[in-house]
Protein backbone atom coordinates (compact mmCIF):
# COMPACT_ATOMS: atom_id res chain seq x y z
CA UNK A 1 0.00 0.00 0.00
CA UNK A 2 1.33 3.43 -0.96
CA UNK A 3 0.93 6.00 1.78
CA UNK A 4 1.73 9.61 0.79
CA UNK A 5 3.77 8.30 -2.11
CA UNK A 6 5.70 5.74 -0.06
CA UNK A 7 5.16 2.08 0.75
CA UNK A 8 3.88 0.82 4.07
CA UNK A 9 6.88 -0.27 6.15
CA UNK A 10 5.21 -3.54 7.13
CA UNK A 11 4.78 -4.85 3.58
CA UNK A 12 7.47 -6.93 1.86
CA UNK A 13 9.26 -7.69 5.16
CA UNK A 14 9.14 -10.29 7.95
CA UNK A 15 9.20 -13.52 5.98
CA UNK A 16 8.90 -16.74 8.02
CA UNK A 17 11.75 -19.10 8.89
CA UNK A 18 11.02 -22.82 8.63
CA UNK A 19 13.00 -25.90 9.60
CA UNK A 20 13.37 -28.61 6.99
CA UNK A 21 15.29 -31.86 6.61
CA UNK A 22 17.18 -32.52 3.39
CA UNK A 23 19.32 -35.61 2.89
CA UNK A 24 18.99 -36.37 6.64
CA UNK A 25 20.38 -32.99 7.70
CA UNK A 26 18.37 -30.19 9.29
CA UNK A 27 18.35 -26.70 7.80
CA UNK A 28 16.51 -23.48 8.46
CA UNK A 29 14.97 -21.73 5.45
CA UNK A 30 14.29 -17.99 5.35
CA UNK A 31 11.21 -17.94 3.11
CA UNK A 32 11.66 -14.68 1.27
CA UNK A 33 9.76 -16.34 -1.57
CA UNK A 34 6.66 -15.84 0.61
CA UNK A 35 7.04 -12.08 1.13
CA UNK A 36 4.29 -11.32 -1.37
CA UNK A 37 2.53 -13.01 -4.28
CA UNK A 38 3.89 -10.52 -6.82
CA UNK A 39 6.90 -8.88 -5.18
CA UNK A 40 9.12 -11.30 -3.30
CA UNK A 41 12.60 -12.73 -2.90
CA UNK A 42 15.88 -10.87 -2.95
CA UNK A 43 14.62 -8.44 -5.60
CA UNK A 44 11.89 -7.23 -3.23
CA UNK A 45 14.64 -6.61 -0.67
CA UNK A 46 16.93 -4.89 -3.19
CA UNK A 47 14.20 -2.63 -4.57
CA UNK A 48 12.58 -1.87 -1.21
CA UNK A 49 14.38 1.47 -1.16
CA UNK A 50 12.51 2.54 -4.29
CA UNK A 51 9.17 1.58 -2.76
CA UNK A 52 9.86 3.13 0.62
CA UNK A 53 11.12 6.54 -0.50
CA UNK A 54 9.44 9.30 -2.42
CA UNK A 55 10.65 10.21 -5.92
CA UNK A 56 8.52 13.18 -6.89
CA UNK A 57 10.26 13.84 -10.20
CA UNK A 58 10.54 10.21 -11.39
CA UNK A 59 8.16 9.03 -14.11
CA UNK A 60 10.16 6.16 -15.63
CA UNK A 61 12.61 3.37 -14.76
CA UNK A 62 15.21 2.12 -17.23
CA UNK A 63 17.11 -1.13 -16.80
CA UNK A 64 18.62 -3.94 -18.87
CA UNK A 65 19.46 -7.66 -18.76
CA UNK A 66 18.18 -11.01 -19.97
CA UNK A 67 14.73 -11.64 -21.35
CA UNK A 68 13.75 -13.98 -18.49
CA UNK A 69 15.39 -12.01 -15.68
CA UNK A 70 13.89 -12.12 -12.19
CA UNK A 71 14.96 -8.49 -11.73
CA UNK A 72 13.09 -7.52 -14.90
CA UNK A 73 9.85 -8.94 -13.56
CA UNK A 74 10.31 -7.41 -10.09
CA UNK A 75 11.04 -4.01 -11.62
CA UNK A 76 7.84 -4.31 -13.65
CA UNK A 77 5.94 -4.84 -10.38
CA UNK A 78 7.76 -1.91 -8.77
CA UNK A 79 6.82 0.37 -11.67
CA UNK A 80 3.22 -0.81 -11.64
CA UNK A 81 2.99 -0.03 -7.92
CA UNK A 82 4.58 3.37 -8.37
CA UNK A 83 2.72 4.14 -11.62
CA UNK A 84 6.03 4.62 -13.45
CA UNK A 85 6.82 3.69 -17.04
CA UNK A 86 9.34 0.89 -17.43
CA UNK A 87 11.75 0.55 -20.35
CA UNK A 88 13.79 -2.67 -20.31
CA UNK A 89 16.64 -3.19 -22.76
CA UNK A 90 17.77 -6.59 -24.03
CA UNK A 91 20.25 -7.69 -26.68
CA UNK A 92 17.68 -9.82 -28.47
CA UNK A 93 14.25 -11.42 -28.04
CA UNK A 94 13.92 -14.75 -29.82
CA UNK A 95 11.00 -15.03 -32.23
CA UNK A 96 9.50 -17.99 -30.35
CA UNK A 97 9.47 -15.92 -27.12
CA UNK A 98 7.76 -13.05 -28.91
CA UNK A 99 5.04 -15.31 -30.28
CA UNK A 100 4.76 -17.49 -27.16
CA UNK A 101 5.50 -15.31 -24.10
CA UNK A 102 6.14 -17.25 -20.92
CA UNK A 103 7.41 -16.83 -17.36
CA UNK A 104 9.02 -13.57 -16.24
CA UNK A 105 8.83 -12.10 -19.75
CA UNK A 106 5.09 -12.72 -20.10
CA UNK A 107 4.23 -11.35 -16.65
CA UNK A 108 6.48 -8.30 -17.02
CA UNK A 109 4.75 -7.44 -20.29
CA UNK A 110 1.38 -7.76 -18.58
CA UNK A 111 2.59 -5.27 -15.97
CA UNK A 112 3.24 -2.71 -18.69
CA UNK A 113 6.94 -3.21 -19.43
CA UNK A 114 8.28 -1.76 -22.69
CA UNK A 115 10.80 -4.25 -24.06
CA UNK A 116 13.47 -2.67 -26.28
CA UNK A 117 16.09 -4.55 -28.28
CA UNK A 118 19.30 -2.53 -28.20
CA UNK A 119 21.62 -0.64 -25.89
CA UNK A 120 20.56 1.63 -23.04
CA UNK A 121 20.76 5.30 -24.13
CA UNK A 122 23.79 7.13 -22.79
CA UNK A 123 21.78 10.18 -21.77
CA UNK A 124 19.16 9.51 -19.09
CA UNK A 125 16.94 12.48 -18.25
CA UNK A 126 16.25 13.69 -14.71
CA UNK A 127 12.76 12.14 -14.72
CA UNK A 128 14.18 8.67 -15.30
CA UNK A 129 15.62 6.31 -12.71
CA UNK A 130 18.36 3.98 -14.02
CA UNK A 131 18.72 0.66 -12.21
CA UNK A 132 21.65 -1.58 -13.25
CA UNK A 133 21.29 -5.24 -14.15
CA UNK A 134 20.26 -7.44 -11.22
CA UNK A 135 19.83 -4.50 -8.85
CA UNK A 136 23.53 -4.24 -8.01
CA UNK A 137 23.48 -0.83 -6.36
CA UNK A 138 24.10 0.75 -2.96
CA UNK A 139 20.42 1.57 -2.46
CA UNK A 140 19.82 -2.19 -2.15
CA UNK A 141 21.42 -2.06 1.30
CA UNK A 142 18.23 -0.69 2.93
CA UNK A 143 16.07 -3.72 2.26
CA UNK A 144 18.90 -6.15 2.94
CA UNK A 145 19.65 -4.45 6.26
CA UNK A 146 16.03 -5.11 7.25
CA UNK A 147 16.50 -8.75 6.21
CA UNK A 148 19.60 -8.97 8.42
CA UNK A 149 17.68 -7.47 11.34
CA UNK A 150 14.97 -10.11 10.93
CA UNK A 151 17.61 -12.87 11.03
CA UNK A 152 19.26 -11.37 14.14
CA UNK A 153 15.90 -11.13 15.89
CA UNK A 154 15.07 -14.76 15.05
CA UNK A 155 18.49 -15.93 16.26
CA UNK A 156 17.96 -14.11 19.57
CA UNK A 157 14.44 -15.49 20.01
CA UNK A 158 15.59 -19.06 19.31
CA UNK A 159 18.87 -18.68 21.22
CA UNK A 160 20.81 -19.61 18.06
CA UNK A 161 24.38 -18.43 18.53
CA UNK A 162 26.37 -20.64 16.15
CA UNK A 163 24.85 -19.82 12.78
CA UNK A 164 26.03 -19.73 9.19
CA UNK A 165 23.92 -18.03 6.54
CA UNK A 166 24.02 -19.35 2.97
CA UNK A 167 22.61 -18.03 -0.29
CA UNK A 168 23.65 -18.39 -3.94
CA UNK A 169 24.69 -15.21 -5.76
CA UNK A 170 24.23 -13.49 -9.11
CA UNK A 171 25.76 -10.06 -8.61
CA UNK A 172 26.37 -10.92 -4.94
CA UNK A 173 24.65 -7.77 -3.68
CA UNK A 174 22.40 -9.54 -1.17
CA UNK A 175 25.19 -11.69 0.25
CA UNK A 176 27.52 -8.69 0.49
CA UNK A 177 25.15 -6.50 2.47
CA UNK A 178 24.02 -9.39 4.64
CA UNK A 179 27.65 -9.90 5.67
CA UNK A 180 27.94 -6.19 6.40
CA UNK A 181 24.95 -6.20 8.76
CA UNK A 182 25.07 -9.70 10.27
CA UNK A 183 27.27 -10.92 13.15
CA UNK A 184 27.29 -14.39 11.52
CA UNK A 185 29.38 -15.74 8.67
CA UNK A 186 27.68 -15.41 5.28
CA UNK A 187 28.60 -18.03 2.68
CA UNK A 188 27.75 -17.87 -1.01
CA UNK A 189 28.58 -19.32 -4.42
CA UNK A 190 28.81 -17.60 -7.79
CA UNK A 191 26.10 -18.61 -10.25
CA UNK A 192 26.57 -16.09 -13.07
CA UNK A 193 30.36 -15.86 -13.35
CA UNK A 194 33.36 -17.36 -11.57
CA UNK A 195 34.72 -16.50 -8.14
CA UNK A 196 36.83 -13.62 -9.50
CA UNK A 197 33.72 -12.10 -11.07
CA UNK A 198 31.90 -12.26 -7.74
CA UNK A 199 34.80 -10.71 -5.82
CA UNK A 200 34.89 -7.90 -8.37
CA UNK A 201 31.15 -7.32 -7.90
CA UNK A 202 31.62 -7.18 -4.13
CA UNK A 203 34.43 -4.64 -4.43
CA UNK A 204 32.40 -2.33 -6.64
CA UNK A 205 30.04 -1.77 -3.69
CA UNK A 206 32.14 -2.47 -0.57
CA UNK A 207 35.90 -2.80 -0.21
CA UNK A 208 35.93 -4.99 2.90
CA UNK A 209 34.02 -7.57 4.92
CA UNK A 210 33.09 -9.80 2.01
CA UNK A 211 31.17 -13.08 2.29
CA UNK A 212 32.96 -16.40 2.00
CA UNK A 213 32.75 -17.91 -1.49
CA UNK A 214 32.55 -21.67 -1.97
CA UNK A 215 32.59 -23.48 -5.30
CA UNK A 216 32.21 -26.79 -7.07
CA UNK A 217 34.87 -28.66 -9.04
CA UNK A 218 32.80 -28.54 -12.21
CA UNK A 219 32.36 -25.24 -14.02
CA UNK A 220 28.77 -24.33 -14.85
CA UNK A 221 27.58 -21.83 -17.45
CA UNK A 222 24.69 -19.65 -16.35
CA UNK A 223 21.39 -20.52 -18.01
CA UNK A 224 22.54 -23.85 -19.46
CA UNK A 225 20.81 -27.09 -18.52
CA UNK A 226 22.53 -29.62 -16.25
CA UNK A 227 21.08 -32.96 -15.25
CA UNK A 228 22.36 -32.62 -11.66
CA UNK A 229 20.57 -29.24 -11.33
CA UNK A 230 17.28 -30.82 -12.36
CA UNK A 231 17.76 -33.83 -10.10
CA UNK A 232 18.54 -31.84 -6.94
CA UNK A 233 15.63 -29.52 -7.74
CA UNK A 234 13.27 -32.50 -7.79
CA UNK A 235 14.88 -34.02 -4.67
CA UNK A 236 14.36 -30.77 -2.75
CA UNK A 237 10.71 -30.56 -3.78
CA UNK A 238 10.11 -34.20 -2.84
CA UNK A 239 11.87 -34.05 0.55
CA UNK A 240 10.89 -30.55 1.71
CA UNK A 241 7.72 -29.73 -0.26
CA UNK A 242 9.38 -26.39 -1.13
CA UNK A 243 10.04 -25.32 -4.70
CA UNK A 244 13.42 -23.68 -5.26
CA UNK A 245 14.77 -21.72 -8.21
CA UNK A 246 16.48 -23.78 -10.92
CA UNK A 247 19.02 -21.16 -12.00
CA UNK A 248 20.49 -20.27 -8.61
CA UNK A 249 19.26 -22.66 -5.92
CA UNK A 250 20.21 -25.86 -7.72
CA UNK A 251 23.86 -24.85 -7.77
CA UNK A 252 23.49 -23.40 -4.27
CA UNK A 253 22.23 -26.67 -2.82
CA UNK A 254 24.94 -28.64 -4.63
CA UNK A 255 27.47 -26.38 -2.88
CA UNK A 256 25.71 -26.87 0.46
CA UNK A 257 25.75 -30.62 -0.11
CA UNK A 258 29.48 -30.61 -0.84
CA UNK A 259 30.80 -28.11 1.72
CA UNK A 260 28.28 -27.93 4.56
CA UNK A 261 26.92 -31.46 4.99
CA UNK A 262 29.18 -32.05 8.02
CA UNK A 263 28.99 -28.48 9.35
CA UNK A 264 28.26 -28.40 13.10
CA UNK A 265 26.76 -24.90 13.00
CA UNK A 266 23.10 -24.24 12.33
CA UNK A 267 22.62 -23.31 8.67
CA UNK A 268 20.10 -20.74 7.51
CA UNK A 269 19.44 -20.90 3.77
CA UNK A 270 17.95 -17.77 2.23
CA UNK A 271 15.22 -18.66 -0.26
CA UNK A 272 15.36 -15.71 -2.67
CA UNK A 273 12.31 -16.44 -4.78
CA UNK A 274 12.63 -16.37 -8.56
CA UNK A 275 10.05 -19.11 -8.99
CA UNK A 276 8.28 -17.46 -11.92
CA UNK A 277 11.42 -18.13 -13.94
CA UNK A 278 11.00 -21.85 -13.28
CA UNK A 279 8.08 -22.01 -15.70
CA UNK A 280 10.31 -21.66 -18.75
CA UNK A 281 13.24 -23.55 -17.18
CA UNK A 282 11.13 -26.61 -16.31
CA UNK A 283 9.78 -26.75 -19.86
CA UNK A 284 13.34 -26.88 -21.15
CA UNK A 285 14.43 -29.48 -18.58
CA UNK A 286 11.46 -31.76 -19.23
CA UNK A 287 12.05 -31.59 -22.97
CA UNK A 288 15.75 -32.48 -22.58
CA UNK A 289 15.81 -34.93 -19.66
CA UNK A 290 12.46 -36.44 -18.74
CA UNK A 291 12.55 -38.86 -21.64
CA UNK A 292 15.85 -40.32 -20.46
CA UNK A 293 15.68 -40.06 -16.63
Amino acid sequence: MLIDGTISSMKYTNSPIEQITFNNKKFFIKRDDLLDKDFSGNKARKFYYFLKNDFKNITKVVSYGSVQSNAMYSLSVLCKLRKWDFDYYVDHVADYIKTNPIGNYKEALSNGMNIIEGKVPENIDTNTLFIPEGGALKEASLGIKILAQEIIKWAEQTNTKDLKVFLPSGTGTTALYLQKYLPFEVITCSCVGDEKYLEKQFSLLEKKKHPKIISLDKKYHFGKLYKEFYEIHKDLKEQTNIEFDLLYDSKGWLCVKKHLKTCKSSILYIHQGGLLGNISMIQRYKYKYDKII
